[in-house]
């Protein structure tokens, strides 16, 4: 297959394209190198990708629309893995409008670009997040709950995506599976979210936040995992529109992530309580259910295998 995968610099879409690559697929990758983060770590993330020849990197932004489409038109590619996006809850707080600009227009210029140029041919899989499910949903959470009460821009980008997406999809019957993430974590990993920070803390001595006394639960999903489920939604010959949960469907309690890293780091934490603040809830937790019966989705790796994996690539690396 020819899988255009926007966000292939970042985090899970490079480790998802070096695994289409690998067993034989061709990629187009596709990413803006947004300053969010350093570009040596988005660099990191390529090096494993810049010499396949199954591989092709395009610089450019899903805000430019007409870039999209020229890129559709040369390529014509069979499927299009969408990873790309304004990441981070608390960060959206402050910059809300580029949520807006990039995760709502950014995919409508994607999808309206599939549209002119594959239409019902091309087989969409795009990126959300478990963030939409809120603090109003039952757990653990299924994709039918409304997920219409987002406590942050992010989260609420989100779910305006999906469901333009579906309007893409009633409209022009572009075949689309919208799977959402839950708390992913793995070598590669941003070095904004909370493995990678917590870790340095840790090893440096500096205080480490946790929220509620470390009460508050994730659902802590390993990045082969979800790359996992992201091949086999790519191979899914699905022609309708679906909403997938992709976790590990095990919430571990912070405080528990944080003794799994002093155990595998040798070195105790520094722990400042703080109350949760209300961009996040206080617990998510996937019901994979769906996944496992559409695609054969199944997480294999809990936190502490995870964990040991992620601290050992970053001594490998030479980050600690």
């Amino acid at each position: 297959m020819r899988i255009f995968v926007t966000g292939a610099a970042g985090f899970i879409g490079s480790r998802l394209a070096r695994a289409l690559v690998a067993r034989g697929d061709h990629v187009i990758g596709h990413d803006n190198f947004d300053p969010y983060y350093a570009r040596e770590h988005k660099e990191r993330h390529l090096r494993d990708l810049l010499p396949e020849a199954r591989f092709t990197l395009i610089e450019g932004d899903l805000r430019d629309a007409p870039g999209l489409l020229g890129i559709f038109r040369e390529h014509k590619p069979d499927a299009v893995a969408h990873m790309a996006a304004m990441a981070a809850v608390r960060y959206s707080m402050n910059h809300p409008l580029v949520y807006g600009e990039v995760n709502v227009q950014g995919t409508m210029n994607l999808l309206d670009a599939a549209r002119q140029v594959g239409g019902e041919k091309v087989r969409c899989v795009l990126a959300s997040t478990g963030s939409v499910y809120g603090t109003s949903t039952p757990v653990p959470f299924q994709e039918d709950a409304a997920a219409d009460r987002p406590l942050a821009p992010y989260p609420a980008s989100k779910r305006a995506m999906e469901l333009m997406a579906h309007c893409y999809h009633h409209l022009w019957k572009m075949p689309t599976t919208v799977v959402r993430f839950f708390n992913v974590y793995g070598p590669q990993g941003r070095p904004d979210m909370m493995p990678w920070q917590w870790t340095l803390d840790i090893l440096s001595g500096k205080p480490l936040t946790l929220y509620n006394g470390g009460r508050v639960r994730r659902d802590w999903t390993y990045i082969d995992d979800i790359v996992s489920g992201l091949m086999l939604a790519l191979d899914k010959r699905v022609s309708g529109f679906e909403i997938l949960n992709l976790g590990c469907s095990d919430p571990v309690e912070n405080l528990r992530f944080v003794e799994v890293l002093e155990g595998i780091l040798g070195k105790k934490a520094v722990i400042v309580d703080t109350p949760t603040p209300p961009t996040e809830p206080m617990i998510t937790y996937a019901d994979v259910g769906k996944a496992r019966a559409m695609l054969g989705y199944e997480p294999r790796v809990k936190v502490e295998e995870g964990l040991g994996r992620f601290v050992r690539w970053m001594r490998a690396e030479g980050i600690v």
